[in-house]
């Protein structure tokens, strides 16, 4: 982990620019009707999940190239999540994929312990098959036409359920890779019944206060056809299921210029929005850090959820997901946690009084323009200040570098790991 003494060197760096910083802001927002402090205190309390696999390197269909010190086994990806939590304080928690990071309930329930961080949602894996599995998922898991693969399916669901009810986690997210890669090598209809009693066997599972989060993705890796393929089979999906059932939008997982920041509102119109993976993309689900590409789309998104805060059981979860190929994945998901950060913060600062006043009146610049005030605000000195208080870094990056933690997990980690990845 990283000495704490480290964290006070670099943050009494730039304490004094960062006040500096701080103070000029919030006079700037006083002037606006704003309480800077109100607003430094929601980002403080909010918090994004990381996932497991996040810290290894990913890869592309091509290669994987191994990056430097890559955890070996879900204890060393525990370390290397708490590093992230302890310069950010905006991950509080790891969401954990299954059988990745199978291991005794009560050594990963002390892992966690020791490193500052909960269990986020469960995630279960059927898009590959696993050594000594009796069933392969080739040709689909979930809506296979074999009942003893789509039972194999449903077991390995139940599993998880058991295992997160063990760590204290209380949701199950399903992603499925099964759909069809030519015209007529399936039936749509026949195919989405099978994994509709399939699901129907690992909702009645779920405990009264767990959760269930389907997740659609267009393509990949069946390229013809994909069983969950939108949110409004999604949708259909978790009405169907009952009231324990919510969609999960990844914001890769879309057609390419798809108003996403509207399917999340039409999701949370109709109380299904079960919560986020947040990643970026240029040209598919390409699993990029969030933010890199299309920051004010994040913003829309976030511009929707605070609108709906304090709506009776609207509490989504949130949690990113990417592939880090050419970077260092902990500083990717350190930066990645400030970027949703960031789009809070900045969604906060709407006026959402003008913003009513604009829309109910038909005036679509004013509307438009009091949007962009809130996200053209530079929200940094909020996003440090949050971090510092809370005892975190001040700048987590360049803390994180002055640390040398890449290259003393490196000393005892292999290049070359077995650990497991994914895009899902």
């Amino acid at each position: 982990m990283i000495d704490k003494t480290i964290i006070d060197a670099e943050n009494e760096k730039r304490i004094k620019g960062l006040q500096a910083d701080f103070d000029a802001l919030g006079e700037h927002l006083d002037r606006r009707g704003i309480s800077i402090d109100s607003v430094r205190a929601k980002v403080a309390a909010y918090g994004v999940a990381v996932p497991s696999w996040g810290v290894g390197t990913g890869g592309t269909r091509f290669a994987r190239f191994p990056g430097e010190g890559e955890p070996r086994h879900i204890f060393d990806k525990l370390d290397d999540c708490g590093v992230i939590q302890s310069l950010t304080r905006a991950t509080p928690s790891v969401s954990l994929h299954i059988p990745w990071d199978k291991a005794p309930a009560a050594d990963l329930l002390a892992k966690a312990a020791e490193v500052g961080l909960g269990f986020d949602a469960m995630n279960s894996n059927t898009f590959q098959d696993q050594p000594g599995q009796a069933q392969s998922y080739k040709f689909g898991s979930l809506s296979n036409a074999d009942a003893a693969t789509r039972q194999q399916a449903v077991d390995h669901n139940i599993e998880c359920i058991e295992i997160g009810r063990a760590l204290g986690s209380k949701a199950l997210t399903v992603w499925i890779g099964d759909g069809s890669n030519f015209p007529g090598q399936t039936n749509f209809t026949r195919q989405f019944e099978r994994y509709l009693d399939a699901m129907r066997a690992v909702y009645a599972a779920l405990p009264d206060d767990w959760r269930v989060f389907t997740e659609h993705k267009m393509y990949e890796p069946a390229f013809y056809s994909t069983v969950v393929q939108d949110w409004g089979t999604n949708y259909l999906i978790a009405q169907e299921l009952g009231p324990k059932a919510f969609c999960l939008v990844d914001l890769g997982h879309h057609a390419p210029n798809v108003n996403i920041e509207m399917i999340v509102a039409r999701l949370i119109q109709f109380g299904k929005l079960g919560g986020f993976h947040f990643n970026d993309s240029k040209y598919g689900d390409d699993d990029l850090d969030t933010g890199s590409i299309d920051p004010y789309r994040l913003f829309l998104v976030f511009n929707e959820l605070v609108e709906a805060e304090g709506k009776p059981g609207f509490t989504p979860a949130h949690m990113l997901d990417q592939s880090h190929n050419v970077t260092d994945p902990i500083e990717s998901l350190m930066v990645s946690a400030t970027e949703v950060q960031r789009a809070y913060a900045q969604a906060l600062l709407v006026d959402r009084t003008a913003l009513y006043a604009a829309q109910e009146g038909n005036d679509a610049l004013m509307a438009t323009t009091t949007l962009k005030r809130g996200f053209r605000t530079d929200v940094e000195p909020i996003l440090a200040m949050a971090r510092y208080q809370s005892g975190g870094a001040i700048d987590p990056v360049a803390t994180y570098r002055a640390s040398g933690y890449r290259a003393k997990v490196a000393a005892v980690r292999p290049k070359v790991s077995g650990a497991g990845g994914g895009i899902v």
